[in-house]
């Protein structure tokens, strides 16, 4: 069993090298038009800039996993801008690609979760499929759609799962098929569960990513060695292996944040049922440390009779 490690937009450890600089739309507005077009270029050169500084450190690290910050565009879905992000940065978003296809790297995106198919309000699925439409136009820049996926949650119950999850299914098909299919749907830590978001991907033909906390802040009585083979079977009509998140608790009392690092104790259960299905699978690190607190678990688990570390990011067990 072949397992590959990832992390989320920040390397900690580099200088100055957020993908997540920010220019918010109050601060736009007051700006004259030029100067206001003149700074969201120069905020979007900067957060591409350094996410090509970040994948040349996945590359000499052997990391072969990487989320994409969503916060690389600033107001590239605020209905007052709307502006071209692509054009002006051609070059830029095709080295990117470059550089994924070179170092084989698996990358994706996570929209935040106002992005989300249950709303009951037409401007919110209206205002997901724009953000779909957004993430969507960035993979296609860099010529990444290949082994890409953009994650999101099902969404809010509303007072009533039931008609939601209908809703999900009915909203869901405003997203443009092209869209959909790099779509994946994970379980939350509240709604729904790893059952719930099984059988709604099942039904959607999408493929699922459990994430191991979620599951355990809203596990109800569910085993979850009876779904996972399940959960993996969603990927079949992929060209990826399965994906999965990890983080741990921040506490007992903040049990859903998450910790600076991951707890091997932790995680450990989930990894023993994996391990059952010697199934491959990659595993996203969602914890506050980022690429530092997934070379630790890697370490941590490394350090398991039968576990060998193969790469900076790779173990097999």
């Amino acid at each position: 069993m072949k397992i590959r490690f990832g992390y989320v937009a920040n390397a900690l450890g580099l200088w100055d090298a957020s993908p997540s600089k920010a220019l918010t739309f109050s601060r736009y507005s007051l700006l004259p038009k030029q100067e206001a077009e003149e700074k969201l270029l120069e905020v979007t050169a900067q957060n591409l800039q350094n996410t090509k500084r970040i994948l040349y450190y996945n590359a000499a690290n052997e990391i072969p996993l990487y989320r994409f910050s969503s916060s690389l565009v600033p107001l590239a879905t605020h209905p007052e801008v709307n502006w071209d992000f692509i054009t002006p940065f051609k070059e830029q978003w095709q080295e990117l690609g470059q550089l994924i296809k070179q170092f084989k790297l698996r990358v994706s995106f996570h929209p935040n979760q106002f992005t989300l198919f249950t709303s009951p309000r037409e401007e919110v699925t209206k205002n997901a499929v724009k953000d779909m439409e957004f993430h969507y136009k960035m993979l296609k820049a860099m010529d990444a759609l290949d082994t890409s996926i953009i994650n999101i949650h099902i969404g809010g119950a509303y007072g009533d799962k039931k008609a939601s999850l209908s809703r999900f299914h009915q909203n869901l098909k405003q997203l443009p098929n092209e869209i959909k299919n790099h779509m994946t749907l994970e379980n939350d830590d509240k709604t729904y569960n790893v059952k719930e978001t099984l059988m709604t991907c099942e039904q959607e033909d999408i493929p699922m990513i459990l994430d191991f906390h979620h599951h355990m802040a809203n596990k109800e009585d569910i085993d979850l060695s009876l779904y996972l083979e399940r959960i993996f079977n969603t990927w079949n009509n992929k060209k990826i292996v399965p994906k999965v998140h990890i983080s741990s608790p921040k506490s007992n009392q903040a049990f859903r944040s998450h910790a600076d690092f991951v707890s091997l104790d932790f995680v450990l259960p989930f990894l023993k049922v994996a391990k059952n299905l010697n199934q491959d699978f990659d595993i996203m690190i969602e914890a506050k440390q980022k690429n530092l607190a997934m070379l630790k678990l890697i370490e941590d688990i490394a350090s398991i009779r039968g576990v060998k570390r193969t790469s900076g990011g790779t173990l097999e067990w």
